[in-house]
């Protein structure tokens, strides 16, 4: 991969921010490894195996704030994982995986910039059905596209008012660490592949989660570096679709 060094600098980076929200930060893995020229092959397990890290790296500080809701978690986590697997085991061809990504790369865009400070005054208690239908749908999903699900599971959560954000953080970090399992066991049945720099880039995303989800707990504010990412995420968007304009 070109310029190396600056990805591992956005790699820093990104890590930081997700996981202070409570997220793997596997959508901004791979619009990064977009960005810079890699090919579906490697970013789809490559995004997976950094948000292991990133995500329980998280989901511990928050569970130690005492933020975790078990109620909401089981029935999303029996859903997703194992449709998680399926998605993992799918191949889609380069060109299709490409468009695809590049429209859920617009999701956390507008998280980032339209839904960041979302306000929960009191949760409501959702019936079961409905969680397990949302978590289906997020495990496929996320299986197919290499993320854990926490960029489409966290807004679910808040705009429905079933968690609060801290609540939604912590039930976001342990979905996506279950699903980014899920979806790499699933991936082993297509043949995995791996960057050369690995190890580098799990040492620097875990040091960013580990910064990120400690500053995340404390209440970090991070609205310039969303919109940072947010425009990052954008531009990785448009050269998904339009991959020769520049």
């Amino acid at each position: 991969m070109d310029n190396i060094l600056w990805f591992y600098l956005l790699l820093f980076c990104v890590a930081f921010l997700y996981s202070s929200v409570g997220h793997g930060g596997a959508s901004g893995y791979l619009a990064l490894m977009a960005l810079f020229g890699a090919t579906p092959e490697i970013m789809k397990p490559t995004a997976l195996l950094l948000n292991l890290f990133v995500s329980l790296t998280s989901f511990i500080f928050y569970y130690r704030g005492h933020y975790f809701n078990r109620k909401l978690f089981i029935p999303l986590a029996l859903a997703s994982v194992p449709m998680a697997f399926v998605g993992g085991s799918l191949a889609l061809h380069s060109d299709a995986y490409k468009k695809m990504l590049g429209i859920f790369l617009l999701i956390p865009v507008v998280r980032f910039l339209f839904f960041s400070d979302i306000k929960v005054d009191g949760t409501a208690n959702p019936k079961t059905v409905w969680l397990l239908l949302v978590g289906a749908t997020i495990g496929l999903l996320s299986g197919i596209l290499g993320i854990g699900g926490g960029i489409i599971l966290s807004p679910v959560l808040l705009l429905l008012a079933w968690a609060d954000q801290k609540q939604a953080a912590a039930i976001s970090a342990l979905f996506i660490f279950a699903n980014s399992l899920s979806g790499l066991a699933g991936q082993l049945n297509q043949g995995v592949s791996f960057d050369s720099d690995m190890a580098a880039y799990v040492v620097i995303a875990f040091s960013g989660g580990l910064l990120g989800s400690y500053f995340g707990a404390l209440r970090f504010q991070q609205r310039t570096i969303k919109f940072l990412l947010a425009m990052v995420l954008a531009v990785a968007s448009f050269k998904l679709f339009l991959p020769n304009v520049w």
